[in-house]
């Protein structure tokens, strides 16, 4: 389905029933990246897997800020009187999530905030030299986003009273104890690092979390 929110159109598929779950996936993806999980996770929640802008089968446009996309999350939800909801995001869904939770703290019951950075500085130096490298080789807006954005202070987690459930790899894109300070800045927050995994190998096209989920997002 298609909805236009915050003058962009959205596409996003719905399934389930019960409170509504909406998922955001990670930069240069689309919400294909969640199938598995939606089959599960319809059984208990009315799941909203979203394509952001400017990927999947939504509107293609010239913004590709995290603020700009979170705009349209919460457009989103006021569109389709959702009321508070919960939030699962991945990567640079788990960035739009938190900034939700910043800015529009009324809409969000709870949120599992997967694979999440809060500054460039934050990838390993390997991998923002790899992300460097591929936005001089393609000029991709999309590389350019995560070279410069987001930048969220640590500080400002600690004004954040929204329950979360932070999920990050062993072996992920980030610098080590990054997951943990998050997690330690957030007020109601715990912590889960998933042993043996990379940035998105539990995540995409796997099941993995879904009694994490329903867990977390039915207490």
């Amino acid at each position: 389905m298609k909805i236009k929110v915050n003058n962009v159109n959205l596409f996003y598929e719905k399934s389930g029933s019960g409170t509504p779950l909406i998922l955001l996936h990670g930069n240069g993806e689309d919400h294909h990246i969640f199938d598995e999980l939606s089959k599960k996770l319809r059984q208990n929640f009315t799941v909203y897997a979203v394509d952001s802008r400017n990927h999947g089968e939504s509107e293609k446009t010239d913004d590709y800020s995290y603020e700009t996309m979170t705009e349209d999350v919460y457009a989103f939800i006021s569109a389709l009187n959702l009321g508070k909801v919960n939030l699962a995001g991945f990567s640079d869904g788990a960035i739009i999530n938190l900034l939700l939770a910043m800015h529009h703290p009324g809409v969000v019951s709870k949120m599992a905030l997967l694979g999440l950075n809060l500054k460039p500085s934050d990838f390993t130096e390997e991998n923002i030299r790899f992300i460097s490298e591929m936005y001089e080789e393609t000029k991709d807006p999309l590389f350019q986003l995560m070279l410069e954005q987001p930048n969220i202070e640590l500080e400002s987690l600690k004004s954040i009273s929204v329950p979360a459930l932070v999920i990050g790899a062993e072996f992920d894109l980030f610098r080590p104890r990054l997951f943990e300070e998050i997690a330690a800045a957030l007020p109601n927050a715990e912590l889960l690092i998933m042993k043996g995994h990379e940035h998105d190998s539990y995540v995409t096209h796997q099941d993995v979390l879904y009694p994490n989920f329903v867990s977390f997002f039915s207490e």
